[in-house]
């Protein structure tokens, strides 16, 4: 086991239409430490829509993160005095999202040509709230690609009193490529992020991109002060759990968890959630064990579901996997 400070964190990346509350509550029973964040919400959605719907999270959430998304100083700044009233631990700008769509609104990893503009964001949500205030960005954009690009940006941001920058280490090509391929086909630069922590010693770097396993985490915090994972914390989550490790606790069981989960699924029912609305969040519970396709499979896609369907499906596996 490293020796694991408790200035190191690991997070679940923002991921729109995954990291829901619903989501976020089921990540939660794997481990008390990792951070949580929300989906990106833009500030358009929160102030001139149902904020409350967009704000509100289970108690067991935090340390949870609520992500912006958004280019105006001034409503940057109302969330997140709104952000602090509803009890999130920290709030983020994002800086790194590729979408064509949220570029037209001047949100994510095109704000990176403006240096200046994030700064001046960052410096107005400190001074409505006493929350800390982190910057979630790439490497570089488009043609704008060279370390000492990133080095600069990162260097006029800090100027404006962000200490904390969560760097997807892949450059985001705006024109030409999907949010998906922008994930996938620019090469991982591992090392730029390493310097960056190396140049700057006084801040809080957290790596983000292509990290999959609790080695590769173990690697990365040799080099950084954090870990950033989205898809493969989502779609196999017992990686929360084997993070436990880091910090010397104990692994739980996918008994335990499965046991939490219809506890969790039983209140959602009560509270009037369709089973069917959040199943989808937990299809990779039984991931890599024996006859978890089969219980994808009985779950997904369904018009209703029942708890005692799920528990029948979820006990199949256990069996199976009984000896293992």
């Amino acid at each position: 086991m490293i020796d694991f400070k408790e200035t190191k964190r690991v997070s679940v990346a923002p991921m729109i239409d995954w990291t829901t509350s619903h989501y976020r509550t089921f990540a939660r029973l794997f481990n008390p430490h990792i951070y949580l964040y929300t989906e990106m919400i833009s500030t358009g959605a929160i102030l001139k829509g149902d904020a409350a719907h967009h704000l509100r999270f289970f108690d067991n959430e935090p340390p949870l993160v609520l992500q912006l998304g958004g280019s105006s100083p001034t409503e940057l700044a109302q969330c997140a005095k709104l952000a602090q009233e509803y009890g999130y631990t920290e709030v983020n700008l994002n800086v790194g999202c590729p979408s064509d769509r949220v570029q037209f609104n001047k949100i994510g990893a095109c704000l990176m040509a403006e240096a200046h503009l994030v700064a001046d964001c960052v410096k107005a949500m400190q001074d409505a709230c006493s929350l800390p205030v982190t910057v979630k960005h790439r490497i570089g954009i488009d043609e704008f690609d060279s370390y000492e690009f990133m080095r600069d940006f990162v260097g006029a941001v800090a100027n404006a009193g962000c200490n904390h920058f969560i760097v997807h280490a892949r450059i985001a090509l705006l024109n030409g490529l999907s949010p998906k391929e922008n994930r996938e086909i620019p090469p991982l630069r591992y090392d730029d992020v390493y310097r960056l922590k190396q140049e700057f010693p006084e801040l809080f770097v957290e790596i983000n991109g292509g990290i999959k396993t609790l080695d590769e985490i173990k690697t990365h915090l040799t080099q950084v002060d954090g870990v950033m994972i989205g898809r493969e914390f989502y779609h196999n989550p017992m990686l929360l759990g084997w993070c436990n490790e880091l910090w010397g606790e104990s692994v739980p069981s996918h008994q335990e968890i499965f046991e939490k989960l219809l506890i969790l699924l039983e209140n959602f029912e009560k509270n009037g959630t369709p089973l069917t609305q959040v199943m989808r969040h937990y299809l990779g519970l039984f991931q890599g064990l024996t006859g978890a396709r089969k219980w994808r499979q009985s779950l997904s896609g369904q018009k209703s579901l029942s708890l005692s369907q799920i528990e029948k499906a979820g006990m199949a596996v256990l069996a199976l996997n009984a000896d293992g």
